[in-house]
């Protein structure tokens, strides 16, 4: 029988790596600091009613004119530059094996508000099933022109049901709107892990947790209130330091909930055949009184689907 699969769902800046993945390679390229940079973003935003992804991404290509090449290429190579909390670059092998041994198929996702391009460039970046971030149109010399996704907060959540249904190409709307009944799911939300530092992880956060699945919040040593906030709040389930490592508080919860996200699979495995025994039985039994045939009734039916 094929292992049912858990699926770790990480938000990138300030969650596996200590700031923005701008402040690496790129504002030294171009010569500025984060406390430059972000605000000309937010005043753009404000002067002309902008997104603030879309403004920033614009932000982006304009202050690289003439100090750094803006291609796909010249993105994917910022990536090297990006630094992370400890133990995110062994992290996958390890957790990996520990699903494994819980009788798990784990896979990870991204679903950030950064550029893909830096996130798949870095030292993580072919560690995920599906990278779901902002990313640019490019013409026939790999120059960034044009945005071809923006990823903002309440956008995210959309990933988290093409994680749901298996649907990973962005383009395919119409299967991800497509009615799709529960038992036909690819990963179950209970089987879900969302990992998140901040305010824009919140809607991720709570749907995932609504459905069944769990929220950790993390945090920067020492930098508790916000992370503090989301666990009072019940937006996250668990709340601890960034740290990665192996033993670490946070290899031990994941671990943990591998255990439980088996158990609750098995389980419901087992309710399903008994259900479904339930039904067989009683069909029988109304077929002897001269009832319906055939075992479940189209009203049964109608209430699986549903």
């Amino acid at each position: 029988m094929e292992k049912p699969i858990a699926a770790l769902i990480y938000d990138f800046d300030q969650t596996l790596c200590p700031g923005d993945m701008q402040e690496y390679g790129y504002m030294s390229g171009i010569g500025t600091t984060p406390e430059e940079f972000w605000p000309l973003c937010g005043q753009f935003a404000k002067e002309h009613h902008a997104d603030g992804i879309l403004a920033y991404m614009y932000m982006m290509r304009e202050k690289a004119r003439g100090r750094i090449g803006f291609t796909r290429d010249a993105l994917q190579a910022l990536g090297r530059d990006v630094a992370f909390y400890p133990g995110v670059e062994t992290w996958f092998g390890r957790i990996n094996a520990i699903g494994e041994a819980c009788g798990l198929r784990v896979e990870h996702y991204i679903i950030s508000s950064g550029i893909a391009e830096i996130i798949r460039g870095s030292a993580i970046g072919d560690q995920f099933k599906a990278i779901f971030a902002a990313s640019f149109c490019y013409d026939a010399h790999g120059v960034a022109i044009w945005p071809a996704t923006a990823v903002n907060y309440t956008a995210k959540t959309q990933y988290l049901f093409r994680i749901n249904k298996g649907i990973l190409d962005i383009t395919n709307d119409r299967d991800l709107n497509a009615y799709t009944p529960q038992s036909k799911r690819r990963i179950p939300f209970s089987n879900m892990i969302y990992v998140g530092d901040g305010l824009t992880d919140v809607p991720c956060m709570k749907m995932t947790r609504q459905r069944g699945g769990y929220s950790i919040a993390v945090h920067a040593p020492g930098k508790t209130e916000i992370s503090d906030d989301m666990i009072l709040q019940k937006r996250a389930d668990f709340a601890m330091e960034a740290d990665y490592s192996k033993g670490s508080e946070m290899e031990q919860v994941v671990t943990e909930l591998f255990r439980r996200i088996r158990a609750t699979h098995d389980l419901t495995q087992r309710h399903e055949r008994q259900m479904k025994a339930a039904y067989e039985r009683r069909g029988h039994l109304l077929d002897a009184d001269g009832g319906m045939r055939g075992g479940l009734s189209q009203d049964s039916e109608r209430e699986e689907l549903e």
